[in-house]
C-alpha cells in the first residue's frame, strides 16, 4: 500500500474589490445591521461587479497567486478541479476557462458541483489523484459569483451570500503531513430545501421561468440551519473520535462559513475555543465554495508545519462532511 498522502502546500485568493456593507442593504431591502449581524455574524460581503464577468473571473487571479507564492510553472500542473456553484456555463467547464485565463495548458480538469461542500468534496477528490502516484501538482480552487443568483428582494438569502475564491496546491509527500483521513456524506431529502428551481434539465429555461424568478437560489432557513447544526457536528465529532483529536491537539476547525451561530455551535460540540476556530465570516458572507480555502488564506501566516486541521462543510443537496489534515509548511 502507498505511503505517499497528498499535502497543501500553498494557498492563493482573491476578492473582489467592491464591499457590500450591512449599512448598503438597509437601502436596498427591508433589513438592518443589527438584524443581520445577531443572527448570522456577517458585517458585510464583497461583490463581482462588472459586465460578461463569472466565477473564473475570481478563481483565475487566485490561482495566479497560488502560482506565484508557490514558484509553480503553470505546464507543471496536472490537475485542477473547480469547485463551484456558479460556473461561467453549464459547459464548457470552468475548470477549462479558468486554467486558460491562469496559463495553464498542459492539465485536465473538471468541475464539481456538491454546493457548499463542494471544496471539501474536491481536496478529498484532489487527494486521491495524488495518492495513485500518477499526478504531482493538483490545484483545488472554489470559486463562486453568488451575487449573479442572488434576489436582492429576498432577504432571505441576499445577506448571506457573497463572491470570492480560494485556490490551494496539492503535491505528494511522504512525511506524516497532509491529508490523513475523511467523512464525507450526501442525502437527496435536501433537494427541496435549498435550490436553483430552473435552469437544468427538469425546468428549462423558459420566459415563465425568468418571469417567475426561479432562476434565483431560495432556501428554507430553518430546515437548512436544523440540517447543518446536526450534520457538520456530527461530521467534526467523528473525525475527532476517529483520529484522537482533542481541545488539546487539535489547532484548528476550518468550518465553512455559513451563519456564525452555526460555527459557534459546532466549535462547541467538539470543545474548542473561539481562538482555535478559523472565521472570517463577518467580512466575506458565505462564499459558498470558497469559504473554506479563504479561510486557510486569510490565516496562512498563523499555521505551522504539522498543525492538526479539521475542516467541515455543510451545502444543499444535501451534502456535508469533514476532513483531517496536517499542515505540510
Amino acid at each position: 500500500m502507498s505511503n505517499i498522502r497528498a499535502a497543501i502546500t500553498g494557498v492563493g485568493g482573491y476578492v473582489p474589490e467592491f464591499v457590500l456593507s450591512n449599512k448598503d442593504l438597509e437601502q436596498i431591502v427591508e433589513t438592518n445591521d443589527e438584524w443581520i449581524t445577531t443572527r448570522t455574524g456577517i458585517k458585510e460581503r464583497r461583490i463581482l461587479k462588472g459586465e460578461g464577468k463569472g466565477s473564473t473571473d475570481l478563481a483565475a487571479p487566485a490561482i495566479q497567486q497560488l502560482l506565484q507564492k508557490t514558484d509553480t510553472n503553470p505546464d507543471e500542473v496536472d490537475l485542477v478541479i473547480y469547485c463551484t456553484a456558479t460556473p461561467d456555463y453549464l459547459f464548457p467547464s470552468s475548470a477549462a476557462i479558468a486554467a486558460k485565463k491562469a496559463g495553464i495548458n498542459n492539465a485536465f480538469g473538471y468541475d464539481l458541483l456538491a454546493a457548499c461542500s463542494s471544496f471539501l468534496f474536491g481536496i478529498s477528490t484532489g487527494a486521491k489523484f495524488i495518492q495513485s502516484g500518477s499526478y504531482k501538482k493538483v490545484i483545488v480552487v472554489g470559486a463562486d459569483k453568488m451575487s449573479s443568483i442572488i434576489d436582492y428582494t429576498d432577504r432571505t438569502t441576499c445577506i448571506i451570500f457573497g463572491d470570492g475564491a480560494g485556490a490551494v496546491l496539492l503535491e505528494p509527500t511522504t512525511e506524516n503531513l497532509g491529508i490523513i483521513d475523511e467523512d464525507l456524506h450526501m442525502d437527496g431529502v435536501g433537494e427541496e430545501y435549498l435550490l436553483i428551481k430552473a435552469g437544468g434539465s427538469k425546468f428549462p429555461a423558459t420566459q415563465q421561468t425568468v418571469e417567475d424568478n426561479l432562476h434565483f437560489a431560495r432556501q428554507d432557513g430553518k430546515t437548512v440551519f436544523k440540517y447543518a447544526v446536526s450534520n457538520m457536528t456530527s461530521s467534526t465529532l467523528e473525525i475527532m473520535n476517529r483520529n484522537n483529536l482533542n481541545a488539546e491537539n487539535l489547532n484548528w476547525l476550518v468550518p465553512h462559513q455559513a451563519n456564525k451561530r452555526i460555527i459557534d455551535y459546532t466549535a462547541s460540540q467538539a470543545n474548542l475555543p473561539v481562538e482555535k476556530v478559523m472565521m472570517n465570516i463577518e467580512k466575506y458572507g458565505n462564499t459558498t465554495s470558497a469559504t473554506i480555502p479563504l479561510c486557510l488564506w486569510d490565516y496562512e501566516n498563523q499555521l505551522n508545519k504539522g498543525d492538526n486541521l479539521v475542516l467541515t462543510a455543510f451545502g444543499g443537496g444535501f451534502t456535508w462532511g469533514a476532513v483531517y489534515l496536517k499542515w505540510a509548511y
